[in-house]
């Protein structure tokens, strides 16, 4: 059998048309949206809760982790100590959901299930764990991440005195 030049011609455009078209892959959106966030970012604020305010000044790097996910590293200041956090925020495919994990040199690790409300994706890590002296303290940090802004609040929370601290730190990219 004998098949015509058109005929190939017209076989292999056709194949080549599908062949350009992929579908895309679940989540495709969602992981790309975790890319943009890719880069340097800087935030202050205040501590709040104990005597008066304290400055509370923010780095943050976000880089391209492994498969679907980035991984953050942050340094904070306050006037007599620094905060140093670290962790990964992925897309879970199979699972169709956002998840986040942090740790920091305070003792704290936590991880959560991304919320997300209209444009908005929130992170609601929290832990009760004791304090150096023993008493029972609540720790949080929620991340939320909003077109092109993160915003970071921790707050601690000490059981014994029932005094809390807390910071929101909006992050701008830099």
């Amino acid at each position: 059998m004998k098949i015509s030049t058109r005929y190939l011609a017209a076989v292999l455009t056709v194949l080549a048309v599908f062949a350009t078209i992929v579908p895309a892959r679940a989540g495709q959106s969602e992981i790309d949206l975790l890319a943009a966030y890719v880069g340097d970012w800087r935030g202050e604020s205040a501590l709040t809760g104990g005597d008066e305010p304290e400055p509370f000044r923010c780095r943050l790097t976000v880089a391209k982790g492994n498969q679907n996910r980035i991984n953050y590293t942050g340094r904070c200041s306050l006037v007599h100590t620094n905060l140093s956090i670290s962790g990964t925020i992925a897309y879970v495919d199979d699972k169709s959901h956002y998840e986040a994990v942090m740790s920091s040199n305070a003792g704290f690790t936590g991880a959560a299930v991304g919320l997300i409300r209209n444009k908005t994706i929130s992170f609601d890590l929290r832990k009760s764990q004791r304090d150096r002296s023993g008493s029972d303290v609540r720790i949080g940090a929620r991340i939320v991440l909003v077109e092109d802004t993160i915003t970071v609040e921790f707050e601690v929370e000490f059981n014994e005195s029932g005094k809390i601290l807390t910071a929101s730190v909006p992050f701008a990219a830099s």
